[in-house]
């Protein structure tokens, strides 16, 4: 991480904030870990600062371990929110990591370790959370699994399967839970991606659900809205998470992100704002929305 990521308050140039050069060749098996990555991603951990934006609430986040998810519940815990996160059995250790920071934060932390793509565990994660905070204000459905493919005909109904399990129906079944326990000013994020709307022949999968995901955000935005809940989905472009170098795709990692027009893939940490603003009074009139934080590549 550069001297500027480290002064958030100095303004800087975002093209030279990270990482801008080539990654290195490397990859990894689903569903993918921190500590093999080359550079380390930047979660926010030594540079975020929270202002109490979300003081007293409570946070589930799915696939809260790393990546994305690691660095909003950082940040979440920063403004103030206790936080519970699912994530894979396979991921315990960049969930404990996470749950550190957010102790350190002065908050408490839940760790639900599961796979979505069981109804019952995508259900009770809700359940854990609301027994353990005793309230629920904000759910955030981050969980992700994608991988490369050379064609549709390399695609197997197992990997459909298990794309659209861990994207769509694991995001249902907690939505679901989660929203008997919800009161007004309470929101829900789900994590889309540019790929719904600019999907790459290798992701088809990964990109229908995505797509299907913006659907779902602005169908309950509808239904939520007259209860005084707001549904939003944050799209991301290409950020240095550990689901990147698990996408077997090592070839592309050299010039992965260097097609924006900063010329560089994002970092995790560069996502968590767009969730506080999302997940605080700061939006209380954004509902129904996309945002997108890509480095300037439309949607």
């Amino acid at each position: 991480m550069s001297d500027q990521a480290k002064q958030p308050h100095q303004p800087g140039d975002p093209r030279g904030t990270y990482h801008s050069g080539p990654f290195p060749k490397q990859e990894q098996k689903q569903p993918g870990l921190t500590s093999p990555m080359d550079p380390q991603p930047d979660h926010g951990e030594l540079s975020y600062e929270g202002s109490g934006a979300l003081e007293g609430k409570a946070a589930l986040i799915t696939g809260g371990d790393s990546g994305i998810g690691k660095a909003v519940a950082i940040a979440f815990a920063r403004e103030g929110a206790d936080v519970a996160i699912s994530y894979l059995p396979e991921e315990e250790a960049d969930a404990q990591d996470t749950a550190e920071w957010i102790r350190k934060a002065g908050r408490r932390a839940l760790l639900l370790a599961g796979d979505g793509r069981n109804e019952d565990f995508s259900t009770a994660i809700v359940q854990d959370a609301v027994a353990e905070f005793g309230r629920l204000d904000v759910v955030v459905l981050n969980a992700a699994y994608q991988k490369n493919r050379d064609s549709l005909e390399s695609l197997p109904t197992e990997e459909f399967d298990r794309v659209f399990k861990t994207n769509l129906y694991s995001l249902l079944w907690t939505a679901r839970a989660a929203v008997p326990h919800l009161k007004a000013g309470a929101s829900i994020i789900t994590t889309a991606s540019i790929q719904a709307f600019n999907p790459s022949p290798g992701l088809i999968d990964y990109a229908m659900t995505k797509a299907a995901q913006v659907a779902f955000t602005k169908a309950l935005a509808q239904e939520l809205g007259p209860e005084g809940i707001r549904v939003n989905a944050v799209a991301p472009g290409p950020i240095w998470t550990p689901l990147i170098p698990a996408t077997e795709w090592p070839d592309k990692l050299p010039k992965f992100g260097q097609d924006t027009p900063l010329q560089r893939a994002g970092q995790p940490a560069e996502l968590a704002p767009a969730y506080v603003l999302l997940a605080s009074n700061a939006g209380s009139y954004i509902s129904g929305a996309v945002v997108p934080v890509t480095g300037g590549k439309g949607l």
